[in-house]
């Protein structure tokens, strides 16, 4: 007969080492995380399936219509953004406006054509909850987080995320 207090103990031990896989997965996705972006709908109107960004690399941006920081980063998000057009990489923006409207008229008068999405539950549930903006995400194509960056930008660093677009092949 096995000794329940031996088994209670177990049992507790291995809670304790899962609660913190637990916290960690709440938090968002970490670098080095396997992610797979949810469905998307862009102010445009515009629907991204589920899947939409499997096997291209993403940089998606976190940022606020009110945000001074997101002003000054985001004509480098739209250069970039011009820049990977023809290139395997996409570029994905998250506003964590409240509405829509702001945003938009936020876009309109800056003359940006980034991909805008809303922050959405879906979204939160695989970045986890923004508490820095502006804040940059890369995934690689295999859906790998390969950085997050917290905080505002240099213009060089901005478009040197030009680089996960891969060199092209004679097929492209």
């Amino acid at each position: 007969m096995r000794n329940p207090k031996i088994i209670l103990a177990a049992l507790a031990v291995l809670s304790l080492a899962v609660m913190p896989l637990q916290s960690v997965s709440a938090a968002g996705a970490t670098v080095g995380d396997i992610v797979d972006i949810p469905a998307v709908q862009l102010l445009d109107g515009t629907q991204l399936p589920p899947g939409h960004f499997r096997g291209v690399p993403v940089v998606v941006e976190y940022w606020a219509s009110w945000c001074p920081f997101c002003a000054r980063q985001n004509p480098y998000v739209q250069k970039l953004y011009e820049r990977a057009k023809g290139s395997k990489l996409a570029i994905l923006t998250v506003s964590i406006d409240k509405q829509a409207a702001p945003a938009r008229e936020y876009m309109q008068k800056h003359g940006y054509t980034f991909p805008v999405a809303l922050e959405t539950p879906a979204l939160r549930d695989v970045f986890g909850k923004t508490k820095t903006i502006p804040k940059i995400i890369v995934v690689q194509p295999d859906g790998q987080v390969a950085e997050i960056i917290p905080g505002e930008m240099f213009e060089e660093d901005v478009l040197n995320l030009i680089k996960y677009a891969g060199k092209p092949t004679s097929e492209d």
